[in-house]
């Protein structure tokens, strides 16, 4: 049978792979996220190889990182929004991948991939409308409603509402646009930025994951006003700590203050950790191209 091509295209990092589920794909390939031209390049060779290995693929999905051009038959479509990340604004992710390859491709962003991945196999089966935040480089929240992701004007972004500011917190944030966002407090570069040095090898009960935490369940309680999740899955390199989850169950309770009750009472099942780990993303590009043979998705 042949198969669909899945991408995740992160802002440190690129997956790929192609089959037709989890449990039945080549093992991802990992790329680091350099210029447009040699990211899109090396992604393009790893297809090509895993086709002469026997695994041919008849359309391509695609999660990436954004801002992100969303909406099919725009100008902007399958492009790169503006983005801190050098070089990358404005780049033509789907169009250099159709131009490739001449299949279909469908695209979304990162979070709302890994919303769709976890939905369809992973912490949020059997949700009709769920969440999936990711703390990593920057901080996303994708979110599916009656098992579609969620598209308007433009795509949820979340990761950029203002939390209430923990008191003696000084730092001033380091988001380009809004300085104290969510993202601008907690991401990956927050957290480096905070600390004068990266995160990554800290242990889990260092007080900046209980700090991210907080900001991330006072943030999450907006969400849940406005869009109702029947559950969050919470992932990305920052939110997959231990101690940041904790933290967010207890804000997120505390700043429901049991208003919601069906929130307040299950925090620590309704803010769940990714089942499909650090491939979420991957897999939900797998998903939306698969459901893109039925007609399910549009694109170009």
């Amino acid at each position: 049978m042949t198969g669909v091509a899945a991408i995740e295209l992160g802002g440190t990092r690129a997956a790929v792979t192609v089959g037709e589920a989890p449990e039945r794909c080549a093992p991802p390939v990992a790329l680091p996220t350099t210029s447009p031209k040699d990211t899109l390049q090396a992604i393009g060779d790893a297809l090509e190889a895993l086709d002469r290995q026997g695994r041919p693929f008849d359309r391509i999905g695609v999660a990436s990182f954004g801002p992100l051009g969303v909406a099919p038959g725009r100008a902007d479509w399958g492009r790169i929004g503006a983005t801190p990340k050098p070089g990358w604004s404005g780049s033509d992710v789907a169009g250099v991948l159709q131009a490739r390859f001449g299949v279909p491709v469908v695209i979304d962003t990162d979070v709302n991939g890994a919303a769709v991945g976890e939905g369809r196999w992973g912490a949020a089966r059997g949700c009709g409308s769920h969440a999936y935040v990711t703390v990593g480089t920057g901080v996303g929240v994708g979110l599916v409603v009656d098992g579609r992701p969620v598209h308007g004007l433009s795509h949820p972004e979340a990761g950029h509402l203002r939390p209430r500011r923990l008191a003696g917190d000084v730092y001033g944030g380091c988001c380009a646009w809004h300085a104290d966002c969510l993202e601008g407090l907690i991401s990956g570069r927050a957290l480096a930025d905070r600390l004068g040095r990266p995160a990554d090898d800290l242990p889990d009960d260092h007080e900046v994951f209980r700090t991210a935490g907080l900001y991330l369940g006072d943030v999450l309680a907006s969400v849940c006003l406005v869009a109702s999740p029947e559950r969050i899955v919470v992932g990305g390199g920052v939110g997959r700590r231990p101690a940041v989850l904790a933290s967010a169950r207890a804000a997120l309770s505390r700043s429901l203050n049991g208003y919601v009750p069906q929130i307040s009472d299950r925090a620590g099942e309704f803010l769940a950790a990714p089942e499909l780990g650090a491939h979420s993303g991957l897999f939900g590009a797998m998903a939306m191209a698969l459901d893109s043979r039925g007609g399910l998705q549009s694109f170009a």
